[in-house]
């Protein structure tokens, strides 16, 4: 029998997102280990989530071994993502949130709209494709597309992007970016990527003149597409 949102407790729900979005992210497997460490709990509390999802059938899981999303838990994680990511929209294009504010809100309020509720929320924005830090928003029947990108320390030096998506949604990192003129939509010219110094040297093409040095492990989290040669947007958000 088809399971809806509704049927399960909050803490599942959470759970399904998390582990859909730790293998969107990383794109490896998802174990108890990264499991506990996203939700901020004990690995003993995620391996007994772990256990109830398993029973339930929405996810498998081997002992020691990956954690899989069922057909089902994978459904029912897509719509929880969904929530997720349009009410991150509708709090930052409707009221005035900063994107580091965004996530714990929306946490909050996820558990609690309709799908009625969420549909109106969806055509009232447009039916945005991305959320506030660019991470695909899910259609209603599950389909997510992702543009291809880079992570910013593997670009070579001399070429130009543009910044289409932030992986760490740590409101810290993100305010630390934003004070540096960084955000989803800025143009970049790379200059150097020190990999021993872990620093890589940055420009905004909207200022020639500006100097950012960022070390790589924040670097990292920023996803980019190339630029073509010759081609620059004047769009800077």
């Amino acid at each position: 029998m088809e399971q809806h949102l509704s049927a399960l407790s909050e803490s599942a729900q959470d759970y399904l997102k998390a582990i859909w979005t730790i293998g969107e992210v990383s794109g490896a497997t998802v174990t108890v280990g990264a499991l506990a460490s996203r939700m901020e709990v004990a690995p003993s509390t995620a391996s007994e989530a772990v256990r109830r999802l398993e029973v339930n059938g929405l996810i498998t899981h081997a002992p020691y071994g990956d954690i899989k999303l069922s057909p089902t838990g994978e459904t029912l994680a897509l719509a929880m993502v969904r929530r997720h990511r349009l009410l991150e929209t509708f709090l930052a294009l409707q009221l005035g949130y900063s994107w580091d504010e965004v996530q714990r809100e929306a946490d909050r309020l996820e558990h609690a709209v309709s799908d009625r509720f969420l549909e109106r929320l969806d055509a009232l924005l447009g039916h945005p494709t991305t959320d506030p830090h660019g991470d695909p928003i899910p259609t209603a029947d599950g389909k997510v597309d992702a543009v291809p990108t880079v992570s910013l320390p593997e670009v070579e030096a001399g070429s130009t992007v543009t910044i289409v998506r932030i992986l760490d949604a740590r409101p810290d990192l993100l305010r630390y970016l934003s004070g540096l003129g960084l955000r989803i939509g800025t143009e970049l010219a790379v200059q150097e990527v020190v990999e021993a110094a872990e620093i890589v040297q940055l420009t905004t093409v909207s200022d020639p003149g500006s100097r950012i040095s960022l070390s790589i492990p924040a670097a990292r989290p920023i996803l980019v597409r190339m630029v073509p040669v010759g081609v620059t947007s004047a769009r800077q958000p």
